[in-house]
């Protein structure tokens, strides 16, 4: 084991504060009013969490999240109260060491049953549904696309939240009978905005903003940007200089892990197989680098 594998954070002890859920990476406190949400270093596969994680991948979340937050905060509210652990109250300093850079404390709200999808870029499950129906969710696209071709406009293909499983695609008008016709239209436009200005803050710093998925929910009335934003967990990033077209992309994100995983015949069932040290750090290496090159700053 590496000395850096050996220094991952997987799970949150924090006696006293009432777990509120534990996600595939994320462990969520409720504080009444509040959520206090860590991000773990797990990473997941397949839909199944491995029992190797990557370090600083929950620092990387966190912080590339806190950046794009501020950086957009005129478009809509987000969900952030502060980062700084210092902030939190005298009851969690006993704990800084598990939640110092990959936690948040973030205000209460109620969660769109949805989550919003946007596609720049032809690539992934989109490709799939192109090259099979000539349309992705349903949206007519142009004949003659190839493999990760950019889209202009970009597309909104929103989706359900699974709590297990695979989010499933929807239409728009599904999505309308959800949340309500004026709210779906409202969360559209928020989405294709956010990504149009985070796509072009990318492209400035050498990296492709190819698709993301954005979480929302209200607070007094009004829409609120929650969960993570814009990161290598819930977006696709290439890097701009290795762009081709006709072909799959390079990623940001855990491409290292899924590839090794496909080479060793793994059946995608509970219990993962443990990652070897190569692998991890070369996953590491690359949510490090998406955070240097798309903040300008390193960690």
């Amino acid at each position: 084991m590496t000395e850096t594998a050996a220094s991952t954070l997987l799970e949150t002890k924090i006696p006293g504060l009432r777990l509120w859920r534990r996600g595939k990476v994320r462990d969520v406190y409720d504080l009444g009013e509040r959520l206090l949400v860590v991000a773990t270093d797990r990473i997941s596969a397949f839909d199944v969490v491995l029992p190797t994680g990557i370090p600083q991948k929950g620092v990387v979340l966190t912080q590339l999240s806190l950046f794009w937050f501020q950086l957009l905060e005129g478009l809509t509210p987000n969900h952030v109260v502060t980062g700084d652990v210092a902030e939190y109250g005298p009851a969690l300093q006993p704990y800084r060491d598990q939640l110092e850079g990959r936690s948040m404390l973030v205000v209460k709200t109620d969660p769109f049953p949805v989550e919003c999808v946007v596609r720049g870029y032809i690539t992934g499950s989109g490709w799939k549904d192109y090259q099979a129906t000539g349309a992705v969710c349903g949206i007519e696209l142009p004949r003659g696309l190839k493999e990760s071709d950019r889209l202009d406009p970009p597309i909104f293909t929103p989706s359900t939240k699974a709590e297990t499983g695979h989010d499933e695609n929807i239409s728009f008008e599904r999505m309308a009978g959800i949340v309500g016709a004026a709210r779906a239209a409202e969360l559209r436009d928020l989405s294709l905005e956010i990504y149009r200005r985070a796509r072009a803050h990318a492209e400035g710093r050498g990296v492709i903003l190819a698709d993301t998925k954005f979480e929302f929910g209200t607070r007094d009335g009004r829409v609120v940007w929650i969960d993570e934003a814009l990161t290598p967990d819930s977006s696709r990033f290439w890097s701009r200089e290795a762009y081709a077209p006709g072909r799959s992309q390079p990623s940001y994100d855990k491409q290292f892990v899924r590839d090794y995983l496909e080479s060793i015949r793994w059946d995608k069932q509970p219990p993962a197989p443990s990652l070897p040290d190569d692998v991890v750090d070369r996953t590491r290496a690359k949510y490090l680098e998406a955070y240097e090159r798309i903040t300008g700053k390193k960690l």
